[in-house]
Formats: structure tokens, C-alpha cells, sequence
């Protein structure tokens, strides 16, 4: 059998026994029009409209549509819509299970149905970067013959796991994370509609805002929870799901944690301060909590990088580039993932050796600019490239450091209002240590003073 999504069998039970069903799959949308979120996609006259013919026109020319988004932003469910939309048959693979053979398979299926009964067929390829390059060069001649129309998902960027030919021949449609209110209005229609849960139960607030923390943007996560949540309390004869109910079919507790409220910023002040006290344990648990809360982890990871040149600087200069690439795996991966890599440059920065001195640096600084102690730059510092810039002094007496000894040149730099002033004032802590020495060092050279190199 092919291994299509919806079989006649599964159809067919599903017609006389809508219950038997999971939730996500009563609550898929049928059309465009009951999609939740990616607004952007949905205008009228827009490509994936013109797709299932809709807005004049006829489909739009692409022959193949490629999905690009998170988990649970609704890639198989457009694909499905479009499916139903234009009437084709509908046929599904997963990149993680399908090869080269079961591609042939499908597409000589298609070339079949196409002779013999004049009915198309779309092919949606779940994880299509999961996909070697000879297996999507698998794809180009069923794709550009029109022998099917492809939809391909991905959670990754296709401009880096989809091979060219097959990019430069599809639609690349964007799909954004659902928002809390996306999610909340699809559970509010899944508690009350016919198809879904049928007003059988109520979701108090105080449930439902644990089910879209918990959800974090993926609407298959939510319904499934939400019915997990409702079997529990119709076992118990009851007609609302209490959060406590809820907590314990999802096995998983309600963190207090408001992302728009004071406990949002109190926990991440937390979190800081605790890699700033270096107590591992402590700024783990907060990492938990705002995991658990369903933070954006890129939020967590601009903190941390603060951090990095906050709390840290010259003690560890190895601090900053941790937490810099942990931010850019964190964009690359998402969570779950995110979740191991936020832990490594959590632990990291507070195991680490302790400085603000480049915060109290840059503090001063900015201080005495801000109070307009700046003065003119020295005319040996000037530049000297353009023409006319040697009438004017502009660069005489200039020391190139690299021509001396020790590569420092006992020379002015500073403007004359500040000279002598010392910002950076290094600790004796970690590599910073080592840095003081240097700096006194380099400071002694530059008074003319003569010393070690």
C-alpha cells in the first residue's frame, strides 16, 4: 500500500467514529480560512492562495512549495488543506524513514493516476533536510515534468539542506511561530466545537495558560495536551479541567512565571545575578524556570552574553565567545535542543573567574565623553593620507610601534584633557591577573620609562 496519510480505511472510521481520532487530527483545518496564524501567508492573492486556485489567476506556477518553520506551525496541515483544496490525491513520506526506492514508488503512482483516472497527486516530504543530495536529486524530474506537486517541510534552513536545483524550482513559504493567542484560540474552539471536545469539559484560565506554556508555539503539543487533560477529568467526573488535573496528565508542573510581568524579568535578574555569585546550582534552577516558562531561548542567550563581558570580561576571556556561540547554535537548533546548549554556557560563565572591570571601564569613559572631556585628538594621531594634511601637521612626529622594541612607542595618544587617566583597572582574578601585570608593563613604556619588554 502507498503510504498515504489519510487511507479508505482510516477514512472510513473516521466517518462513522470521529472520536476515534486523536484531537489534533479532528481539529485540523479543512481550508485556508481555518489556518491559525501565518497571516502573512493567508492574504488574499497570496502565492499559497493561488496554489489551491483561489483569488483568479489560476495556482501559482511553482511546482513544488517548499515549508520552512518550527515544529507544530502547521507544514503537514497546509499541505493537507492544499491537497483537499485543489482535489489531488494526497500522498505522505518522512524523509527519516523513505528512501530513494520509496520515492520512485510514489512518483510512478502519480504518473499512473495521472494516465488512467486524471487525478494528480501532491507529495508532501516531511524533513526533506533530512534528505542525502543524490536523494533529492531524486525529486528534479518528477518536479519539473509536473508529474507531481511537491510540498517539502523543513525545520531547518533550506539555503543550507535543500539542494539548488530543487530550491531555485519551488515557492519558499516562511511559516513563523504561533503565537500564544493563535494557540489559545484554537484550544477555545477545540473545548466547544463538534468535531473536537464538544463542550464536554471547560479549561479555566489558570489551566489554559499552562497548556501555552507548556505548548511553546506548537499547536499539535497544545490539542494533544489538552486532551490528555480532559480524559483525566472526565475519569474523574468532572466538567473542567483543573490546573492540578492538567499538571498531572501532562506530568508536568505549572511554573509560576508570567513572560510579560514582573516574574519574567525577577527570574531572569535572578539568573544573572546567580552566574555573577557563581552558584552553578542556583542559576540552573532559573535557566529551568524560564525553560519551563516557555521563554524564547533567544532571549536567554542575549543575557548570557551580557553577562559574558559584564561579570566576567578579562577574568576568562574565553567567557564572551562560549556564550556568543551558544546564541547562534540556539538560533540554529530551537529547543529542545537549545535547552543542552543554554546549560553548557550557563555552567561555563558561572564557574567562571569574576571581573567588572571592563564594565567599570567603559563606565568611565563614557562619563568623562558625556561631561565633554574630550579635547582635540594629538596632531601626530591625526591623518595624514589626504592632501594638505602635512600643511597642517597632521601625523608629524608620528611613532610607528611596530620599529621599536617591544613594539610600543613612548608617545602621547590620549587628548590632552585626560591624559594620564586610567580606566581599566584589572582585577587579580583568573586570567585577568596576568593582564594587570601586562598593563602596568605597557603603561610604564609608554611614560618612557624604561623596564622589562
Amino acid at each position: 500500500m502507498e503510504p498515504d496519510l489519510f487511507t479508505a480505511a482510516a477514512e472510513d472510521r473516521q466517518a462513522k467514529e470521529p472520536s476515534a481520532s486523536p484531537l489534533a487530527v479532528r481539529m485540523r483545518p479543512r481550508t485556508l480560512d481555518e489556518v491559525v496564524g501565518q497571516a502573512h501567508l493567508l492574504r488574499p492573492g497570496s502565492p499559497l492562495r493561488r496554489l489551491v486556485g483561489e483569488g483568479g489567476g489560476g495556482p501559482a506556477g511553482a511546482a513544488s512549495v517548499l515549508l520552512w518553520g518550527p515544529p507544530g506551525t502547521g507544514k503537514t496541515t497546509l499541505a493537507y488543506v492544499v491537497s483537499q483544496a485543489t482535489d489531488k490525491r494526497f500522498v505522505e513520506l518522512s524523509a527519516i524513514t523513505a528512501g530513494v526506492k520509496e520515492v520512485r514508488a510514489v512518483i510512478d503512482g502519480a504518473r499512473r493516476s495521472s494516465g488512467a483516472y486524471g487525478k494528480d497527486t501532491v507529495l508532501f516530504l516531511d524533513e526533506i533536510h533530512r534528505f542525502s543530495k543524490a536523494q533529492q536529486d531524486s525529486l528534479l524530474p518528477a518536479v519539473e515534468n509536473r508529474w507531481v506537486t511537491l510540498i517539502a517541510a523543513t525545520t531547518e534552513n533550506p539555503y543550507f539542506s535543500v539542494i539548488s536545483p530543487l530550491l531555485s524550482r519551488s515557492l519558499l513559504l516562511t511559516l513563523e511561530p504561533l503565537t500564544d493567542d493563535d494557540v489559545r484560540g484554537l484550544l477555545r474552539r477545540a473545548v466547544t466545537e463538534e468535531r473536537g471536545l464538544k463542550g464536554e469539559v471547560t479549561l479555566p484560565e489558570d489551566a489554559e495558560e499552562h497548556l501555552l506554556r507548556i505548548a511553546g508555539g506548537d499547536a499539535r503539543r497544545a490539542l494533544t495536551a489538552l486532551e490528555a487533560g480532559a480524559g483525566a477529568a472526565l475519569a474523574k467526573g468532572a466538567t473542567a479541567i483543573s490546573l492540578a488535573t492538567m499538571e498531572e496528565a501532562v506530568d508536568r508542573a505549572a511554573v509560576k512565571y508570567d513572560r510579560d510581568g514582573d516574574q519574567h524579568y525577577d527570574v531572569a535578574s535572578a539568573l544573572i545575578k546567580s552566574i555573577r555569585g557563581s552558584d552553578v546550582d542556583a542559576a540552573l534552577h532559573y535557566l529551568a524556570r524560564m525553560i519551563e516558562a516557555g521563554e524564547d531561548p533567544r532571549f536567554i542567550a542575549r543575557r548570557l552574553m551580557i553577562s559574558a563581558s559584564e561579570d566576567i570580561g578579562m577574568a576568562d576571556p574565553t567567557a564572551l565567545p562560549t556564550a556568543v556561540a551558544a546564541a547562534q547554535a540556539v538560533a540554529l537548533i530551537g529547543f529542545p535542543e537549545a535547552a543542552l546548549t543554554l546549560s553548557h554556557a550557563t555552567i561555563a560563565l558561572a564557574l567562571a573567574p569574576k571581573s567588572n572591570a571592563a564594565t567599570k571601564a567603559i563606565g568611565a569613559a563614557l562619563e568623562d565623553v558625556r561631561a565633554g572631556r574630550t579635547g582635540p585628538i594629538p596632531p601626530h594621531l591625526r591623518d595624514s593620507h589626504y592632501q594638505g594634511a602635512q600643511k597642517l601637521g597632521h601625523g608629524r612626529g608620528y611613532q610607528y610601534p611596530h620599529d621599536l622594541p617591544g613594539g610600543i612607542a613612548a608617545q602621547q595618544y590620549a587628548p590632552d584633557d585626560i591624559h594620564g587617566k586610567r580606566y581599566y583597572e584589572p582585577t587579580r582574578y583568573g586570567a585577568e591577573a596576568r593582564y594587570a601585570e601586562v598593563v602596568e608593563r605597557v603603561r610604564a613604556r609608554l611614560r618612557g620609562e624604561r623596564g622589562e619588554n
